[in-house]
Parts: structure tokens; C-alpha cells; sequence
């Protein structure tokens, strides 16, 4: 983000995103970089290293514990190293959901109200130590980025709040009034968790390309705990005001699967292309037909498989490990291949898999002593795939119910919106009046739950194999040149 005043500084409007600029155009760096980008997994482990041996305050304490690549000081870090042409230009950074705040508000930067759910979760903000990390922390981790925090915020804000109205500019592309209020931002996964009707110690799992797992808890509940281990922060008032919110997830879940989708889909491209007895428009065709059937397909035929044949085991971490304990570098494995493995028996294993890593998930939060009463699902997967979300229930022997709403973080982010336009008096009072309730349910079946046991237990020490054998989170040694 660059202030075009010449003064530049933060209280004038006019701040321009880096990327909208023509001389930037051609940057990547400049650009919104996506939470998947793990391009700045050596600087993540920095941060880790750092925060448990500089002196001061451990920063990593209320996100559980490890730093991830996916979030804010991590890929600031990075670019400030090798991009010097961004880093000079910028003036600040921002969330997205706070970008869009700003665009539409037209506000000056420094009149931003900050999202305290993206603030929280991704760049390590507490009320324990005013704030960001300390300035001495920052520079010690890269003397770049002195002076930043400075021009960042200090104050953060629960999406329910007035974050301004509509700028003149998008009342009138919207069609809407200027005085119509627009709330502060948040993070799409956590408006979800509003939207599907969230309440303490419901866990709401947001199933898409990856997973977040949503719960909230009352600070009373957590009061003399040590912060949860291994998970994505708990951050008072993130997801409901006035009750911690508490994130973990899969970095890959239906990009696990569309992986193997593309896997199975290249061999038919490859022949298609130089398939003289189709012309173009069939050639398309196939691949379209293709396309649609491939996913569900598989499904119908690992459906019939034997329950008993299931050879094949596979880890979920194609994207790296998001929780329990963060570890990017870790990758995704197969064991257990024959002569015989079929198509459908891996897609079973890596089915498998994801459900694995959401197991693995519920336990860490039970055994730091936050009991799961609900289970909720929204999302992609949720809406498309029985098949695994009843697996998914056999995996965790419980009770899943699915959202009714087709797009419940856009559902959640309404609510939010009717409580800071004062239609409602709370996001819990928007809740009961806005709430799409539940469409389907999935009970665990008795009868697979202990099988599903067993292949969990192979799961865990699968991973342990795997994991003794990568670099840790906080090791940069395989990282020379990265």
C-alpha cells in the first residue's frame, strides 16, 4: 500500500494499492499474495527461532505456539529481503478484508479500523503486549522493517463495529446510498462460523480447496489456561464479540483431491492432443465430459470397494501441515502400493486421509481441554461429497450436521453488517434471526468406527515416520538459497 501525498504520510487520503500501479504491473510482490504462497517458510522459522530466545515476549504464544509461512510477518519478511523496489514504494501493508474496507470507505489509511479477527490469527496481535510485536522484536528479525510498525495499527476491531459508509464512488457503482454502513472486515472462514450458526464449543469446519476449523469458547472458560497448543491463534472477539475464537485447519483438503483429480486428467490431455481422429471441438468435449464425471466417478467406485480391502494409506500433507503444530515442509506420502492398488483405492486412502487430519485436529483441541460438543460443516465439500462427509463422521464417531446455506461466510458476514447498521443488538440476536439452519446430517456408523480406529492409529505413526525424516518448522538448514 503506498500514500500518494507527496508528504506521504498515513493521515491524507489517496492511498494506492502497489499492484494497480502501472510501474508495478508486472510484480508479484505487489500483488495480494495468497495464503497458500509458502514461499516464506525459512523466514517463518525465523520468526519461531526468534521468539523463544530474543528476551522479551514469546509472540507466537497465542497462535499456537508456531508461526506459519501462510500469515503476515512471514511474507513481509520475505519480500523486504528480495524485493527492494516493493519494499521502498510500500507505505504499509493490509489484510485483505482490510483493503477492502479502505476501497470502499474511501477513508484515509490511518482512519482504517483494522480487522481484529485477521490482526489476531495471522499477525501475532495481542492486548498482552499492546498490540504487534514490539518494534526491537521487528528489527531484530530484519532491520528492513524498522519503522513499519509504526505506520501499521495499534487498535484492532470485531467485525460487528462501524468500520465507516460508502464512498460517493461506490454508493454509485453499487447503487446504494452513501450513508450505508459498511462493518470491518474479517476473514472469510471466520464470517463463516457466524453464518452457519456458531455457539461455544461447536466446532464449524469451512470445507474448501483447504479446511478451517472454527470454534469460540467464553474467556472465563479459558482464564488461568495456557494458551492451546498447535492451532491458528485464539483471539478474543475474532469470530463472535465478547468469546475467544480459536482456529485450526488443513492446508489441503479439496485441493487434495483436485490434485489427484489433475493427476488421472494429464495422461487424457496428453493423448487427446494428438488424436487425429477427433477434431477440436470433440477433443473438448471429452475433456469437458471428463471434467465433470472424473470426481464422481471415483467416489461411486471406492464406494464399492470391500470395507476390509483398504492396503493403501496416505497423509493428507500435500500442502504442508497447517495443525496440529504448523510445518510446511512437511509433504504428502502414499504407503502401501502394489501391483494391484487401483485408482479408486487411492482416492479411498487420501479420502481417508483428510478425515485423519480432521481427527487429528478435534483430539489436539480435547486434549488441551476444549471439549467439542458440535460439529457443523460448510463449504464446498460439505455441499458435494456424502461420501466423505460420512466418512468423516465414522472417522470422529460424531454427529456432523451440514449448513443449509450455499454460502454461509457471505450468510455470516450479513449478520455482522445487520448488527453494526443497528438492525440487530448482537451477532448472537442476528444469528437466531438471520440462521439458515441445517440441510443434511451424518451419524457415525458403529459398525466401520473401530476399523477407521485401527487405520487412524497407522495414520499417526505414518506421520511420525514421515515427519522424523523432514526438517522441523523452526529449521532452516535445508533452506540454504530458499
Amino acid at each position: 500500500m503506498r500514500n500518494s501525498s507527496p508528504e506521504n504520510t498515513p493521515s491524507l487520503p489517496g492511498t494506492i494499492h502497489l499492484g494497480l500501479l502501472p510501474e508495478f504491473a508486472a510484480e508479484p510482490d505487489a500483488l495480494f499474495i495468497l495464503w497458500k504462497d509458502h514461499t516464506a517458510v525459512a523466514e517463518a522459522a525465523e520468526i519461531n527461532q526468534l521468539a523463544r530466545s530474543w528476551g522479551g515476549p514469546d509472540y507466537t504464544k497465542y497462535s499456537g505456539g508456531v508461526y506459519s509461512p501462510e500469515w503476515l510477518w512471514a511474507k513481509i519478511t520475505r519480500i523486504a529481503r528480495c524485493n527492494e523496489k516493493v519494499t521502498q514504494a510500500a507505505y504499509s501493508w493490509l489484510e485483505h478484508c482490510d483493503w477492502i474496507t479502505l476501497e470502499l470507505t474511501g477513508q484515509p489509511l490511518a482512519e482504517l479500523k483494522r480487522s481484529r479477527c485477521a490482526a489476531g490469527h495471522k499477525a501475532m496481535w495481542h492486548p498482552e503486549w499492546d498490540g504487534l510485536p514490539s518494534e526491537a522484536f521487528l528489527i531484530r528479525l530484519e532491520p528492513k522493517l524498522a519503522g513499519l510498525r509504526a505506520r501499521l495499527y495499534q487498535q484492532t476491531y470485531p467485525a460487528d463495529e462501524v468500520a465507516g459508509t460508502l464512498s460517493p464512488e461506490w454508493a454509485e457503482k453499487l447503487g446504494l446510498r452513501p450513508e450505508t454502513v459498511v462493518a470491518v472486515g474479517t476473514v472469510d472462514a471466520h464470517a463463516g462460523g457466524v453464518g452457519a450458526g456458531i455457539t461455544p464449543y461447536a466446532m464449524v469446519k469451512v470445507m474448501g480447496t483447504s479446511t478451517c476449523d472454527i470454534v469460540v469458547v467464553p474467556p472465563a472458560d479459558l482464564a488461568g489456561r495456557p494458551p492451546v497448543a498447535g492451532i491458528c491463534g485464539q483471539v478474543e472477539g475474532s469470530v463472535v464479540p465478547g468469546l475467544v475464537g480459536l482456529e485450526a485447519g488443513q492446508s489441503a483438503f479439496g485441493d487434495l483431491l483436485a490434485w489427484f483429480e489433475e493427476l488421472l486428467r494429464w495422461p487424457l490431455t496428453a493423448v487427446l492432443a494428438r488424436a487425429t481422429s477427433l477434431d477440436a471441438k470433440q477433443r473438448e468435449e471429452v475433456l469437458q465430459e471428463a471434467e465433470r464425471n472424473l470426481l464422481a466417478l471415483l467416489t461411486e467406485a471406492a464406494q464399492a470397494l470391500p470395507f476390509t480391502q483398504s492396503p493403501v494409506l496416505a497423509l493428507d500433507w500435500v500442502n504442508g501441515r497447517r495443525t496440529p503444530d504448523a510445518n510446511h515442509q512437511l509433504q504428502g506420502a502414499l504407503r502401501n502400493l502394489t501391483m494391484g492398488s487401483s485408482a479408486p483405492e487411492i482416492f479411498r486412502a487420501l479420502v481417508e486421509a483428510l478425515c485423519y487430519g480432521s481427527r487429528h485436529i478435534l483430539e489436539r483441541f480435547e486434549q488441551e481441554g476444549i471439549v467439542i460438543r458440535q460439529i457443523i460443516g460448510i463449504g464446498g465439500v460439505a455441499k458435494k461429497s456424502a461420501y466423505l462427509m460420512q466418512m468423516l463422521a465414522d472417522v470422529l464417531g460424531r454427529r456432523i450436521a451440514v449448513a443449509t446455506s450455499e454460502q454461509a461466510p457471505a450468510l455470516g458476514a450479513a449478520m455482522y453488517a445487520a448488527v453494526a447498521a443497528g438492525c440487530y443488538p448482537s451477532v448472537e440476536a442476528a444469528q437466531q434471526a438471520m440462521g439458515s439452519g441445517f440441510s443434511e446430517e451424518y451419524m457415525p456408523d458403529p459398525a466401520r468406527m473401530a476399523a477407521y480406529d485401527a487405520r487412524y492409529a497407522e495414520y499417526l505413526a505414518f506421520g511420525e515416520f514421515v515427519e522424523a525424516t523432514t526438517p522441523g518448522p523452526d529449521s532452516t538448514a535445508s533452506l540454504a538459497g530458499a
